[in-house]
C-alpha cells in the first residue's frame, strides 16, 4: 500500500505543472521528438528536458531512441492508475450528494 501511495504521489506531483500536462496531452496524440515537444514553449531545451525527466520518473511517458532523436510516448497504464484512485473519491462524493438530495427532498412540503 505504501508503494502504491508513493507512486500516486509522484504521478500527481508530475501532473501539477501545466507544461507537463500539456506535454502529456500532445504525446497522447502521437509520439514526438524532444525538439518537437520543445518547439511551442518559450523555455530552454534544458527546461523541457527536465519536464520530460519528471514525467519519465513518474512513468507517465517513455523515451526511446530513433536514430539521432529521442521519441516520447504516453504510458496510458500509469494514467489509468491515477484515474482509478480518483474514481474512488468520485463515488464517495456522489454518494454524499445523493444522500443530501434525499434529505432535502424529505424536507420539502
Amino acid at each position: 500500500m505504501v508503494e502504491r501511495s508513493a507512486n500516486l504521489d509522484i504521478i500527481f506531483k508530475s501532473l501539477a505543472d501545466a507544461t507537463r500536462r500539456d506535454i502529456l496531452q500532445r504525446v497522447s496524440q502521437k509520439s514526438l521528438s524532444i525538439s518537437a515537444l520543445a518547439e511551442p514553449y518559450e523555455l530552454s531545451f534544458a527546461a523541457i528536458a527536465k519536464h520530460i525527466s519528471v514525467l519519465e520518473t513518474a512513468q507517465l511517458i517513455t523515451k526511446r531512441r530513433e536514430g539521432k532523436q529521442h521519441m516520447i510516448s504516453l504510458v496510458p497504464k500509469t494514467l489509468a492508475t491515477a484515474l482509478t484512485h480518483l474514481e474512488q473519491y468520485e463515488k464517495l462524493w456522489q454518494d454524499r450528494f445523493d444522500a443530501l438530495e434525499t434529505l432535502l427532498q424529505e424536507d420539502e412540503p
